[in-house]
């Protein structure tokens, strides 16, 4: 299918902003819009083809927020949405179906401030935080007390197994800024986004399937498809794949299309159980847009620009297609 006009209302200098969408408004331009494009709806799609966007939220994607996906150029995320929402409008006709991931966190989980103190009772900072197997080893870092309760355990239990979940991690335990809290503006989708993601549903007279996850307040779940840590030091499942969205990836998707934040972390973490749980095969159908996501960079701290870039190259050996968005037409 060739490339669709991109839609009057699409402003890419409000990206970088939030907003209220305008649904009615939107509904009646998609409607119409479709119409003088011939787009059919998504249930006559022969070859089904999904859209994953991973956590392409205000707490990520807008600067000023907790955890705004920067990159070495200070605008990625920004840019990237730029991108993605011109990405989906010209493709629109071909994206069967729109998957947003949304992390979603509360205040006492094992990644923030909250969880943890040292030796004088004060919680790491959070963004600027490594935490290794070796502080909590000798105690540098330890179990907050005080949050045992709160998360169901008691505390000798919560000490073996934070050492424990620190030793399993697939790398260093980063404590993060408090970020995609439940119920706050930072958890919602970026704007721009929003709105295309209902653009395509009124256009396409379907709906997106939400994939929410992170609340576990026990490990990381940076994947959509698997928590980082699963089971305890004592053999306790704490935590379950997501078996439905896997079964639905291997079953009734044809093609999957990734972008998103962060390519250091949720993104590469999700491409990589991809492979690991889908059909063998899948990996010739997945095309990763690597214009529409950035790499983790706290200036003085973290840089994961590098790291993400050689996890890609890993992925393209693979034979998953890393494409830019203006490269792929569905």
């Amino acid at each position: 299918m060739s490339a669709l006009p991109i839609p009057s209302h699409f402003d890419p200098a409000t990206v970088s902003e939030v907003w209220r969408v305008d649904y009615l408004r939107r509904a009646q331009e998609a409607r119409e819009w479709a119409m003088k494009n011939s787009v059919a709806p998504a249930g006559d799609d022969d070859s089904r083809t999904a859209l994953l966007l991973v956590d392409c939220q205000n707490t990520f994607c807008i600067p000023g927020h907790e955890l705004f996906v920067g990159g070495r150029s200070g605008r990625g995320a920004v840019d990237d949405n730029v991108r993605l929402c011109e990405f989906i409008y010209r493709n629109l006709g071909s994206i069967t179906e729109i998957i947003p991931t949304l992390d979603t966190h509360t205040a006492v989980q094992i990644f923030h401030p909250a969880f943890w103190v040292n030796y004088h009772g004060e919680h790491p900072e959070g963004g600027a935080t490594i935490i290794g197997v070796d502080e909590v080893e000798t105690g540098v870092w330890s179990v907050n007390p005080a949050i045992a309760k709160t998360v169901g355990r008691d505390l000798n239990w919560l000490s073996e197994y934070a050492l424990h979940y620190v030793r399993n991690l697939r790398s260093p335990l980063m404590i993060w800024p408090y970020h995609a809290m439940l119920g706050g503006i930072g958890h919602a989708l970026v704007s721009a986004v929003e709105e295309a993601v209902f653009f395509h549903s009124i256009a396409r007279e379907t709906h997106p399937r939400f994939e929410v996850k992170g609340r576990n307040p026990l490990t990381e779940h940076y994947s959509v498809l698997s928590a980082d840590v699963l089971v305890a030091h004592g053999g306790e499942q704490i935590a379950e794949k997501n078996q439905a969205l896997i079964e639905h990836l291997s079953r009734k998707v044809d093609n999957i299309v990734v972008a998103g934040q962060a390519k250091s972390h949720c993104v590469s973490w999700t491409v990589q159980d991809l492979l690991n749980e889908l059909d063998e095969g899948m990996a010739a159908r997945i095309q990763l847009l690597d214009d529409c996501t950035s790499a983790v960079v706290v200036p003085e701290v973290v840089d994961f620009t590098d790291t993400a870039a050689e996890t890609f190259r890993g992925f393209s050996e693979a034979g998953i297609s890393v494409v830019r968005s203006t490269d792929l037409w569905l």
